[in-house]
């Protein structure tokens, strides 16, 4: 009993603070890996936002790393005509398997036709993210 009270006596008044603070913290990092629909979704959205800016060069890097290998930016930006504008997207749903997730994404796009104003339409579109070396992708057609 008298050794107990001497280290309590000889401890500093801020390491049980320290615990504490330490003991949060790893619990913290237990919680901190987001489930994989939080992040493909959040990627979806840096990939339209990229793509709506026409900064093609960003939405290319969300491209799954086999894709970069077989094409080139100019190749990427290259398959996107002007045929309509893009006004906005945005995730709807996003359902997840261990490696690959699909993403129902809502477009809306003010077609280009010479002496009409349709306005901005929506439409809806499915993409499918693959996990590959820890990152998730969106996926292309090669």
């Amino acid at each position: 009993m008298k050794t107990l009270s001497w280290i309590r006596q000889r401890q500093p008044f801020w390491m049980p603070a320290l615990a504490a603070v330490a003991a949060m913290a790893l619990a913290g990092c237990a919680t901190m890996a987001a489930p994989p629909e939080k992040v493909v979704e959040q990627r979806a959205t840096e990939y339209w936002k990229a793509r709506i800016a026409g900064d093609y060069a960003k939405a290319y890097s969300l491209s799954t790393p086999s894709y970069r290998k077989l094409h080139t930016a100019e190749q990427f930006r290259m398959q996107f005509g002007a045929g309509a504008s893009l006004q906005g997207a945005e995730p709807v749903n996003v359902t997840c398997e261990p490696e690959k997730c699909t993403v129902r994404i809502k477009i809306s796009a003010a077609p280009a036709l010479v002496g009409m104003n349709l306005g901005t339409i929506a439409t809806h579109l499915s993409e499918t993210w693959l996990l590959e070396d820890g990152q998730w992708w969106r996926y292309q057609d090669l």
